[in-house]
């Protein structure tokens, strides 16, 4: 049974108000408008909708409420979430290739695949991998049983292969000259080739202050 106070991000007291806040602003954040040809955010988009519709409307919500409590009640309290399968059909993969995961959890009520979101507690799901990070690309299973207040948690990494020498070249040349994510370290977010010219500058004055002073 899905979650729908997950979704939203908001406890089972939210007030209507505090629905109204959190849906403003998730669906904001997940419009396909703003995420074109992106199957991720337009499922959570569709996730949000979704609960909303049902907690923002009070008779549906009790009704809801106590289907959730009926449904968390049925999982047994001393009995820990499992994840019995967590599989993918390929490990490595080249970009826009296609991936297959298998997964299969026990005793949980609460299942998300990241990076796509809930799912059920167990399942297939069929993407392609548009982009990957340093060459790897993460697939994070999570399960958790809410009553315990237990999750466990199992990670796939498929790397990515290069049609030849001259693409992976490429690509690694590519993502010298990309802008970097913001950091205390590089707050402006400069490309990794700015930092290794400015690295080999100071060690060619390094170098040259030191060889002065033994002259």
């Amino acid at each position: 049974m899905k979650d729908y106070y997950y979704f939203l991000g908001i406890s089972q007291d939210a007030s209507e108000e505090d629905i109204k806040k959190a849906y403003r602003k998730l669906s904001l954040k997940y419009h396909p408008d703003k995420n074109e040809n992106d199957d991720f955010f337009a499922d959570r988009f569709r996730e949000i909708q979704e609960a909303y519709e049902t907690l923002s409307d009070s008779g549906r919500r009790v009704a809801y409420d106590q289907n959730l409590e009926s449904h968390q009640k049925s999982f047994r309290y001393n009995i820990p979430p499992a994840i019995k399968t967590f599989t993918s059909n390929k490990i490595h993969a080249k970009k826009g290739e296609e991936i297959i995961i298998n997964w299969q959890t026990a005793n949980a009520d609460v299942v998300k695949v990241l990076p796509f979101g809930l799912e059920k507690a167990y399942g297939e799901r069929v993407f392609k991998i548009t982009e990957f990070k340093d060459g790897k690309f993460q697939l994070l299973l999570h399960a958790t049983n809410s009553l315990l207040h237990k999750t466990v948690v199992q990670g796939i990494t498929i790397t990515e292969v290069f049609e030849n020498n001259t693409e992976k070249f490429r690509s690694g040349a590519e993502d010298l000259f990309k802008s970097q994510p913001k950091t205390p370290a590089n707050p402006k977010g400069q490309p990794k080739i700015m930092r290794i010219i400015a690295a080999i500058i100071l060690l060619a004055v390094a170098l040259y202050f030191l060889i002065k002073s033994f002259s």
